[in-house]
C-alpha cells in the first residue's frame, strides 16, 4: 500500500458527527503527558503556528509505525506527518489555533504512515487549544482513539446478520457463499475470497464460490483432491488446520499449482478448513492477495469468523438437502406403493387366466421397462402367455416376441430361473434374454413367479439403451411378481379346474346335435358361475328303431363328480333301454330303477327330466312326452300361441313306483317344442325375482310364429341374460325343436 498514492477524505468532513467542546481553559503539558503517556489513546501537543510536534505518547508512534519519537519531536507537522497535509489536517489545526474553538470528529477516515508502511484507519479525535498561564494560545492539543476495529466489527456484524438472514430463508447455498465472498472483499478491499466444498467421497474439493477469481482458475481447482502438498486449500483440508502461504511463488505447497497461480496473478493464499459443529470437514475458506503478504491479526480473525458462518450455511444446506431427499424418498416410496397397489388391484380384478398376466405385462410397460415378457411352465413346456413393448420399439416387436417360445432344455435366463427359482439380473456384456428382439440390451432382469413353493413362470423386464433398468424398477418388479404370482396361481388353478369341468361336461353332452329328419334342433348348456364344477343339467338326442328318435333333457341333483356319474347313468340307461322299450313311460321307470339301484345310504340321487319320442307323421312330427318332476314343456303353435304341457309326473330316484303319464301331441310345420331346465326359470334379477314361466313364454312368443329353432333359442337366452345381467347362479340347459 503506497502511503501518498491513497487519498483519504478531508479531515474537515469526518464520517462521524462533529461535537463542539467547551474546554474551560488549557491544561498543563506535564499533566497531559502523565495522563496519556501509557494510554492506548493517541496524545500529541503541537506548538506554534507551524504546529511543531512538541510532545507525543507511545500510542502515536505505534500508529505511525516508528519505534520512538526521535527525529519527529521538534519538527513541524508538514515534515513529521506529511500524509496529513493532503487530508486537511493543517487547516483544522490553523482554525483551532486561530479561533481557540476546539474541534471534535467521530469516525474520521485517516491515512497514516510513509510509503511501504502506510495504513488507513478510523479515528475519533479532538483538537483543543493549548494556552499558557496568561491564557494565550500557544499550540494545539490533539487526542485520538483508533476505532477501526469497532467500526469493522459493526460492519462485520451487519454483513453476518444479512448472511444469517439468507441462511434462515433457505437461500441457495451458492448465493449465500458468493454473497459472503463479496462481503469480505468489501471489508478487505484487496482480498480475493474462495470457498471450496468437500464432495461426498470426502477426498475431493469442488467449487463453491470465488466471484473475483478468474473463471479459468476456479475451473482448474474444481475437483482437486486433498493432500499434504496440494496448495493452501487442499493442504488445509488434509491437515484440518489453517495453512498460511505468504509467497506462493516460493512455497513448496504450491509446486504443482505455481504456474496456475502466476497466470491468475495471485501472490499469497491463506486457507482455513471449514468444520461442522461435530468436527466434520465441510470444505475450505481461502483469502488470496495479488502480492506476497503476511496476514494481520484482523485478517485471521475475519477468516475464522466467516469460516464459522460458512460452516453454518453448509450444514443448513445439507440438512435441507437431507430433508428434501427424505421427503423425495417418502414421496417415491408412496408412489411406488401406490403403483404396486394399483397394479396388483388391476391384475386381481381380472379373474381370467392368462388375461391377468397379460394385464400385468401391459401395466409394467413403460412404467418399469420398455419390454415385459411373461412365460409359464405347463405340461413340461414353456408357454409365452404375455408380451408388452413400448411404442418406440421397432414395429412388429411385440408380435415377434409373442411368436417365440423358449425351450426348457436350452440354457436361457427363463429356463435357469424356472429351474432354480431365483432371479437373474445382468448388465452389460451378458447375452440378451430375448435375442429375437434384435436390439442392444444393456440390462435385463428375469424374476420367478412362485406360489405354494413352486416356480411356475417368469417375468422378464428388458432395458434398452435409452431406457436403462434401475434398482427401483427391479424392486418394484420383484414386489409385483410376488403379489401377482399368488393371484395368477389361483386363477390358473381355476382355469385348469374349469377346463377339466368343461372337458368332463362335454363328455356328458352331445358334441353335436344329430340331424333329425323333419325337424330343426338347437340346444345350449351354460354352467353356473365360472364353470369350475361339473353341472347336473344335460340333454341328449339319439336314434331309435322304426325311424323314431329319443330326446331327453334333465337335471341331476348336486354338482361335481357325483352329479357327473348320475348324469352318465341316466344318459346311458336311456340310450340302452329306449331301443328295447317302445313305451316312453317304461323307459322312464327303467331310469328310476337304475337310480335306486345305484344309490347308497350316504346321499340320495334324484333326477328331474322330460323324455320324448319323435316319430314322423303326415302333419309333421308326433311327439310323446313323459314329464318326471321337470319344468313344463312349452308348445308354440302355428298361430304363435303358446301352451304348456300339464301332464303330471314325479321326479326319479326317490320312489320305486313313481306315477307317470304320457302325453302325445302333433306338431305341424313351423310349430315348436321348447324344453328348459330350472336354471332358466330360477334365474334372478338384482332384486331377487325369478325369471319364471311367464317371462319364458314371452321370450318364446317374441321370437315370432314359425321361427326356426336357433332364433327361438337365442330369444330365450337373450331374455334370461338381460333379466339376470349375465349372472348364472345355476346350470342352464335348453332344447328347442321346430318342425320343418
Amino acid at each position: 500500500m503506497a502511503g501518498r498514492s491513497r487519498v483519504a477524505p478531508p479531515l474537515g468532513a469526518p464520517s462521524g458527527p462533529q461535537v463542539p467542546v467547551d474546554t474551560g481553559g488549557g491544561h498543563r503539558r506535564a499533566a497531559l503527558a502523565g495522563m496519556f503517556g501509557s494510554a492506548p489513546a493517541i496524545f500529541a501537543v503541537l506548538d506554534g503556528p507551524d504546529h511543531v510536534l512538541a510532545q507525543a505518547n507511545r500510542a502515536l508512534f505505534r500508529t505511525l509505525g516508528v519505534a520512538s519519537g526521535r527525529g519527529l519531536l521538534g519538527r513541524p507537522l508538514r515534515e513529521t506527518m506529511p500524509e496529513l497535509v493532503h487530508q486537511g489536517m493543517p487547516a483544522l489545526l490553523d482554525q483551532v489555533y486561530r479561533t481557540g474553538s476546539p474541534f471534535v470528529a467521530r469516525g474520521a477516515h485517516v491515512l497514516l504512515g510513509r510509503a511501504g508502511t502506510a495504513h488507513d484507519g478510523y479515528f475519533d479525535f479532538t483538537l483543543e487549544p493549548h494556552r499558557n498561564r496568561l491564557g494565550e494560545i500557544t499550540g494545539v492539543v490533539c487526542t485520538a482513539v483508533d476505532v477501526t476495529r469497532e467500526r469493522r466489527a459493526r460492519k462485520l456484524a451487519a454483513e453476518q446478520h444479512a448472511l444469517l438472514e439468507q441462511i434462515a430463508r433457505n437461500v441457495p447455498l451458492g448465493e449465500v457463499l458468493e454473497g459472503m465472498c463479496r462481503a469480505i472483499e468489501k471489508l478487505s478491499p484487496k482480498v480475493l475470497v474462495s470457498v471450496l466444498l468437500l464432495d461426498e467421497t470426502g477426498r475431493v474439493l469442488r467449487h463453491g464460490a470465488g466471484p473475483s477469481l478468474p473463471d479459468f482458475y476456479n475451473q482448474a481447482i474444481d475437483g482437486s483432491e486433498i493432500g499434504p502438498r496440494v496448495g493452501s486449500c487442499g493442504t488445509a483440508a488434509y491437515r484440518r488446520e489453517s495453512v498460511i502461504v505468504t509467497d506462493i511463488a516460493h512455497d513448496d505447497l504450491w509446486a504443482d499449482f505455481r504456474d496456475l497461480a502466476r497466470e491468475a496473478g495471485l501472490g499469497s493464499c491463506w486457507s482455513n478448513p471449514i468444520m461442522s459443529s461435530t468436527g466434520e470437514l465441510l470444505g475450505t475458506f481461502a483469502f488470496y492477495h495479488r502480492t506476497p503478504r503476511t496476514p494481520r491479526e484482523e485478517d485471521l480473525d475475519l477468516c475464522a469468523v466467516f469460516a464459522r458462518t460458512a460452516a453454518l450455511a453448509i450444514e443448513r444446506d445439507r440438512a435441507e438437502a437431507a430433508r428434501r431427499a427424505a421427503h423425495s424418498r417418502e414421496q417415491a416410496a408412496a408412489a411406488d406403493l401406490a403403483f404396486v397397489l394399483e397394479t396388483s388391484t388391476a391384475v386381481s380384478r381380472e379373474p381370467r387366466y392368462p388375461e391377468n398376466l397379460q394385464r400385468l405385462a401391459r401395466l409394467a410397460v413403460p412404467a418399469l421397462a420398455p419390454v415385459c415378457v411373461i412365460d409359464v411352465l405347463a405340461d413340461g413346456h414353456i408357454s409365452r402367455v404375455a408380451v408388452a413393448v413400448s411404442g418406440d420399439l421397432p414395429e412388429g416387436s411385440e408380435g415377434l416376441l409373442a411368436g417365440c417360445t423358449p425351450d426348457l432344455r436350452a440354457d436361457s435366463p427363463v429356463s435357469r430361473v424356472l429351474t432354480g427359482g431365483t432371479r437373474e439380473i445382468a448388465h452389460g456384456s451378458r447375452l440378451s434374454p430375448l435375442p429375437e428382439l434384435g436390439i442392444a440390451v444393456p440390462s435385463y432382469v428375469c424374476l420367478p413367479l412362485t406360489a405354494r413353493g413352486r416356480t411356475f413362470g417368469t417375468l422378464t423386464l428388458v432395458a434398452t439403451t435409452d431406457k436403462p433398468l434401475d434398482s427401483r424398477a427391479v424392486d418394484l418388479a420383484e414386489e409385483l411378481a410376488r403379489t401377482a404370482a399368488a393371484g395368477a396361481d389361483i386363477t390358473r388353478q381355476y382355469a385348469h379346474r374349469a377346463q377339466l369341468a368343461r372337458d368332463l361336461q362335454s363328455g356328458l353332452l352331445l358334441s353335436a346335435l344329430p340331424d333329425v329328419p323333419g325337424a330343426h334342433l338347437s340346444a345350449c348348456y351354460r354352467p353356473a358361475g365360472e364353470g369350475l364344477d361339473i353341472g347336473g343339467d344335460f340333454y341328449d338326442v339319439f336314434p331309435l328303431p322304426a325311424q323314431r328318435w329319443g330326446l331327453v333333457i334333465g337335471d341331476v341333483c348336486g354338482r361335481g363328480a357325483r352329479a357327473a356319474t348320475t348324469t352318465a347313468l341316466v344318459r346311458h340307461t336311456a340310450r340302452a333301454v329306449a331301443p328295447l322299450l317302445s313305451d316312453p313311460v317304461a323307459v322312464v321307470r327303467a331310469i328310476n330303477t337304475a337310480l335306486l339301484t345305484q344309490s347308497d345310504s350316504e346321499e340320495e340321487r334324484f333326477v328331474t327330466l322330460v323324455y320324448a319320442t319323435l316319430r314322423p307323421a303326415p302333419c309333421g312330427l308326433t311327439v310323446c312326452l313323459v314329464r318326471a318332476g321337470h319344468p313344463t314343456p312349452l308348445l308354440r303353435h302355428g298361430d304363435g300361441t303358446i301352451t304348456a304341457s300339464l301332464v303330471p309326473g314325479q321326479l326319479l330316484g326317490v320312489s320305486p313306483d313313481p306315477f307317470h303319464s304320457p302325453e302325445t301331441v302333433d306338431l305341424h310345420s313351423g310349430e315348436a317344442l321348447v324344453l328348459v331346465t330350472d336354471g332358466i326359470l330360477e334365474a334372478r334379477d338384482r332384486g331377487g325375482d325369478f325369471f319364471g314361466e311367464d317371462r319364458l313364454t314371452e321370450a318364446v312368443r317374441s321370437s315370432g310364429a314359425g321361427a326356426l329353432a336357433q332364433p327361438t333359442l337365442d330369444a330365450i337366452t337373450d331374455a334370461v341374460d338381460a333379466f339376470s345381467h349375465g349372472v348364472t347362479d345355476d346350470d342352464q340347459a335348453a332344447v328347442v325343436l321346430t318342425v320343418r
